[in-house]
């Protein structure tokens, strides 16, 4: 799905022939992830994830809005992603490539439309004002697998977001600042991730978390999406030679550990965050304390 500069004959000869003696470039087996990094900004919903050479950074976003006329007690949630010179140097600003409609049909279909976020629950009053929550994705850099990082990002910010406590006054909406309330977490009902498996040797090598260049001299690819307890969001096949149904089980089973010790990191991501904004919190009480 890349439009990156292609690759040589030689290039993607090598890269094939190392695969059909179960070698990778870098030196990873057919099923491991490259190191994952996951940190979080000083605004909530703010996160940074690098996967390799890939980094991807979301913003979380949330404002008063009015719900759409066929959906009266349900929130808004939008994932806009936008791909820029930025990440890499084959895309063009104002210019959509292929992968930037791709990859965010994945994230919706595996985020949005499998309710990960309970919409109901931004509802403020019906038929009249809701939250509307916006993932914001930005490739800061592009090193392949570009799917499974956003995905990590975007279930990331989701979980650290803090929205504005809002209450209904004489019929009005009265939205108080976080610094007057304590701001309020979303309601993520459950955690959905992503595996993309690649295909080589006409669909019987399936290599997990692909570099740019082992994507671009692959047949295909195929996408898993489960959450913890083992539920198929979705699973998607793009191109490619067909792949059996039994490879498929059996990657099912490594895309769900993948997707337990990915959740299990952004937990513990999550909990040292929250550390670390309890211990400023208590810092400024005390130097407030000291001042008085």
């Amino acid at each position: 799905m890349s439009k990156e500069a292609p690759l040589s004959i030689a290039e993607r000869e090598f890269i094939v022939e190392a695969l059909q003696e179960d070698v990778r470039l870098d030196g990873r087996r057919f099923d491991e992830f490259r190191p994952l990094h996951i940190s979080f900004g000083a605004e909530y919903g703010l996160v940074t994830v690098r996967l390799g050479r890939t980094i991807v950074a979301v913003r979380i976003s949330a404002e008063v809005s009015k719900p759409r006329d066929d959906r009266p007690t349900d929130g808004i949630f939008l994932i806009a992603l936008e791909l820029n010179a930025m990440g890499s140097p084959a895309w063009e600003n104002g210019r959509q490539v292929e992968l930037e409609p791709y990859v965010t049909r994945i994230l919706d279909r595996v985020i949005r439309h499998s309710n990960a976020l309970d919409t109901e629950s931004l509802c403020i009053v019906k038929g009249v004002s809701c939250w509307n929550i916006r993932a914001d994705v930005h490739i800061l850099d592009y090193d392949g697998n570009l799917i499974d990082a956003s995905c990590i990002a975007v279930m990331a910010g989701l979980q650290h977001f803090r929205r504005p406590d809002a209450v209904v006054k004489d019929g009005q909406v009265v939205v108080y600042d976080i610094d007057e309330r304590i701001p309020v977490p979303l309601n993520i009902t459950h955690k959905p991730l992503t595996v993309t498996f690649h295909t080589f040797n006409e669909g019987k090598s399936l290599l997990m978390d692909a570099t740019v260049k082992e994507e671009q001299a692959a047949e295909g690819d195929i996408v898993i999406a489960l959450n913890n307890t083992g539920d198929i969001c979705t699973l998607t096949k793009s191109s490619g030679f067909p792949v059996s149904a039994m490879d498929i089980v059996v990657k099912s089973s490594l895309a769900l550990e993948k997707v337990k010790e990915i959740n299990a990191a952004i937990e513990k991501a999550l909990a040292a965050d929250m550390a670390q904004r309890a211990k400023k919190n208590r810092g400024a009480e005390s130097s407030a304390q000291n001042d008085r």
